[in-house]
């Protein structure tokens, strides 16, 4: 059964309910003393807690063990005990995270329903538990795909101030993953059994970001037909991540920083304050330090968001990750559908390798989803890719296939599209192959001698010619002549 804290200052009264909770088959630990209760809550770590809110004696009160035993991670259960007459007492204990309250004198029956009440809504958190665990495994580190030295930089970040209860601010452009770093800080600590909360500040009103962040009370405002529980408080015990957070108005950027200071947020609409318990992870892709300069950005809030900075590096800046990342992309596209892995030929991954990726990894992404959808028996060529990707714009290579190990390497099939569906391709001797003339086969060797040295130079021709040792004039005619 369950380890449950018991505080009152009357020893009858420890007495007889500890009689109960025995009966029941329940571990009890009995405090008359709030002192001793505070101390020991974290030592203990019970399932469930429950305090009388006036301990009598010179001291902590009962609300403090409250908000202590909800501290912990994962927080404590807390059922608490009123006198007659305290009902408004038991409501603000009840905004502090009370589960649920018993007002004197009780009865045996009422503090056993309470108490099944709240171990079954113990069972529903460990059940949720044990799916987010499942989670975790999901983004544990060696599950994110970069060995490139940007990003082993961010694992090895992530690893030492995961289990921290530090507020980190993730930068770096759009498409970068840094959600997917906040879901790594949060399922690599010890906050990964609660609820991991995301919301990106740019994509609503101030209105009505005030509203899904902080709550809001019945008739607060027109619309609002009934209480509103913030995200704050559903992120309770857990990880609240703040998208775009340089998109957040003055008004609630003072807000915020309230809630970072005081660990309490007000619903829109209410004259009282909640207790949270929440680790805050913001993300930006602006620079938050000109937004200050411009008065967009409190200074204030900033110093407060940025405890530990994470910089999130652009794809171009790790581009050695980007055979692992289209991988990766080819693997999952096709278990999703059911499928093979997929192949990509020589000609759509050199497109691949010499893009420049603006939109970074989310960019890379979407252009492997559809190059899926488009190719033929699971064979990806160059005209399957968006056609930003093409070489000059232009459409209609030939195309070898490359198959992709899981390292990332790339090795030369066959020209045959039959192979990336298991299915048997006929072997075809050089000997027997029609020869062309000698000055169309140096000139399609040349050509994709030219797009490997692009590639190489990440799809920058001046870099590309001073390589190949001619002038940028020459490559552009030799690229023409290719075509």
């Amino acid at each position: 059964m369950a380890k449950v804290m018991l505080v009152e200052d009357d020893l009858l009264s420890i007495q007889i309910v500890s009689e109960i909770l025995r009966a029941e088959g329940h571990e009890v630990v009995p405090f008359n003393d709030g002192t001793a209760a505070m101390e020991a809550v974290e030592r203990l770590t019970p399932e469930i807690v429950i305090t009388d809110l006036n301990l009598g004696k010179a001291g902590p009160s009962g609300m403090d063990v409250l908000k202590r035993a909800r501290s912990l991670t994962p927080p404590a259960i807390v059922i608490v005990i009123t006198g007659y007459g305290s009902f408004e007492i038991a409501v603000e204990a009840t905004k502090l995270g009370a589960f649920d309250y018993l007002q004197k004198p009780f009865k045996a029956v009422e503090l056993r329903l309470k108490l099944w009440k709240a171990l079954s809504h113990s069972a529903v958190v460990s059940e949720n538990a044990y799916l987010r665990k499942e989670l975790k495994k999901k983004y544990q580190f060696n599950q994110i795909i970069g060995s490139a030295p940007p990003m082993q930089q961010v694992f090895r970040m992530v690893e030492r101030v995961a289990d921290t209860e530090s507020t980190v601010l993730l930068r770096g452009e759009s498409g970068t993953g840094k959600e997917l770093i906040a879901k790594a800080l949060h399922f690599n600590s010890r906050r990964g059994a609660a609820p991991f909360v995301p919301i990106n500040c740019s994509a609503l009103p101030e209105h009505l970001l005030e509203s899904e962040l902080f709550g809001h009370r019945k008739g607060a405002f027109t619309g609002a037909i009934a209480d509103k529980k913030g995200l704050f408080q559903e992120a309770d015990g857990g990880t609240i991540f703040l998208d775009e957070i340089g998109s957040m108005s003055p008004v609630l950027q003072s807000r915020l920083l309230r809630v970072l200071q005081e660990r309490e947020v007000r619903a829109v609409g209410d004259n009282v304050s909640v207790y949270v318990n929440v680790r805050v992870i913001a993300a930006t892709n602006e620079p938050l330090e000109e937004l200050i300069k411009k008065g967009g950005f409190r200074e204030d809030l900033y110093y407060r968001l940025n405890v530990i900075s994470i910089p999130m590096p652009a794809l171009r800046e790790r581009r050695e990750d980007l055979p692992l990342l289209v991988t990766h992309f080819l693997r999952r596209k096709a278990a999703d559908r059911g499928l093979a892995p997929f192949s990509i030929s020589r000609r759509a991954l050199e497109a691949l390798h010499a893009h420049t990726w603006p939109g970074n990894v989310r960019e890379l992404e979407n252009a492997i989803e559809r190059a899926s959808a488009l190719c033929e028996e699971g064979f990806i060529k160059l005209n399957d890719l968006p056609p930003i990707l093409h070489p000059l714009g232009k459409e209609g290579f030939s195309d070898t296939e490359v198959a992709l190990a899981p390292s990332g390497d790339t090795t030369i099939l066959s020209s045959s599209p039959k192979l990336a569906t298991g299915g048997a391709a006929p072997v075809t001797s050089p000997m027997n192959q029609p020869v062309g003339q000698l000055k169309d086969f140096m000139r399609d060797q040349e050509s994709a001698y030219i797009q490997r040295a692009i590639a190489q130079a990440g799809g920058d021709k001046e870099q590309a010619a001073k390589a190949l040792g001619v002038s940028l004039a020459t490559l552009y005619r030799r690229l023409a002549e290719g075509e």
